[in-house]
């Protein structure tokens, strides 16, 4: 390995396995570290810089990455891969190469990356869900370079032709048999150069910067909904489209009520003699009102009673879901005296036809002693 060919990695100064942050972070100190601009033009400083500039470019994109681990800086000398017995290229393109588009290889030069597309997970409230909601968020993002204004070249300069492919954005090289065509590594496929890179970013075309967005939640949404912001994800490196921004809806649990698409349940109490005699209770719901549920008389634990519209509304549609409440009948537990002995009078009165269910359980019981006894 020559001088020039310093291994990447050692000149970045991170493992072999480091992630994508920890080698981002890297150059990014050493960069600084290292600019022209802090050194007063310093040639060894500026030589430094170009360097470590080239070691991220390549460990930054993932097949440039696998290229470089496999074949080292031969990998983008001469086609790549040259001298490496067996494995003389990636099959696809040879593929390319022989059968022409079909395989992906589309024009001469390479259509710029576009953007990624981020996540943003947001929680909300249940009323917010309800009513909708008009939010703010803040999210740490990819943006057009403002002095460059995305194309990379520093201000008052342009690009040029690249030297190496003379604008086709591809690279021939003869392997046994085969003539192996790639992407140009110098221009990256674009057919063009920079002939300054601008400082503010580079040659990015792009620096991160905390971006304050806003956002429109529709009445209705719930867990796992999705709302897309078309343009707001990270930018394209030099001038390329950016992506989108995805918002992941999480609806936290409420206190009162639980939920199933739009139709809303809850639980609620009520007193024996309630239950017995009936009644009407009432329930703030979500819009505001207050809805008046009735109480049959007779009214077991367990029995749901439907408000009909009074639920969740539909997203993006009319009407709403159901008010669904589930009834508990609550046995007291602190009485006094004449409450026990109005009980009492009660039980005496008893026939057994008042619990039904409690007197066709009892002859159930009877028929499986007999049956036992006999």
């Amino acid at each position: 390995m020559s001088a020039t060919e310093i291994d990447y990695y050692e000149l970045l100064g991170v493992d072999r396995t480091a992630d994508d942050r920890t080698i981002k972070a890297a150059y990014r100190k050493l960069a600084m570290q290292h600019h022209p601009d802090r050194n007063g033009g310093c040639k060894d400083n500026e030589a430094k810089f170009k360097a470590i500039s080239a070691a991220y470019d390549c460990l930054k994109d993932p097949q440039k990455r696998a290229a470089y681990d496999r074949y080292g800086h031969a990998a983008f000398q001469n086609g790549g891969g040259a001298g490496q017995g067996a494995d003389f290229a990636d099959l696809g393109d040879i593929f390319e190469t022989i059968f022409g588009n079909s395989f992906g290889g589309g024009g001469a030069r390479q259509r710029a990356r576009r953007g990624a597309d981020l996540r943003y997970d947001m929680q909300i409230g249940l009323e917010d869900a309800y009513d909708g909601k008009h939010a703010e968020i803040q999210v740490e993002v990819s943006v057009a370079c403002d002095p460059c204004q995305g194309s990379g070249a520093q201000p008052g300069t342009g690009k040029r032709m690249c030297a190496l492919c003379r604008g086709h954005g591809k690279i021939r090289a003869q392997q046994g048999f085969f003539v192996i065509e790639k992407p140009c590594h110098n221009c990256g496929g674009r057919g063009e150069v920079l002939e300054q890179p601008c400082q503010n970013c580079r040659g990015e075309g792009r620096v991160d910067r905390v971006q304050t967005l806003e956002v429109d939640i529709p009445p209705g949404v719930d867990t796992g909904t999705r709302i897309r912001l078309s343009g707001k994800g990270e930018a394209g490196p030099m001038g390329a489209p950016p992506g989108d921004l995805y918002i992941f809806i999480h609806v936290r649990p409420h206190d009162v009520f639980e939920r199933e698409g739009t139709t809303l349940f809850t639980r609620v109490p009520i007193s024996f003699t309630t239950a017995a005699l009936g009644g009407t209770i009432e329930i703030p719901g979500l819009d505001g009102e207050r809805h008046t549920i009735d109480i049959p008389p007779g009214i077991q634990t367990g029995k749901q009673l439907r408000k009909r519209g009074a639920g969740m509304p539909v997203l993006q549609g009319r009407g709403r879901g159901d008010l669904v409440t589930e009834i508990m009948v609550e046995t007291p537990t602190r009485l006094t005296a004449r409450q026990k002995e109005l009980l009492c009078e009660f039980r005496e009165t008893e026939t057994g036809e008042e619990c039904p269910q409690s007197a066709g359980f009892l002859a159930k019981l009877k028929n499986v002693w007999s049956d036992l006894t006999e």
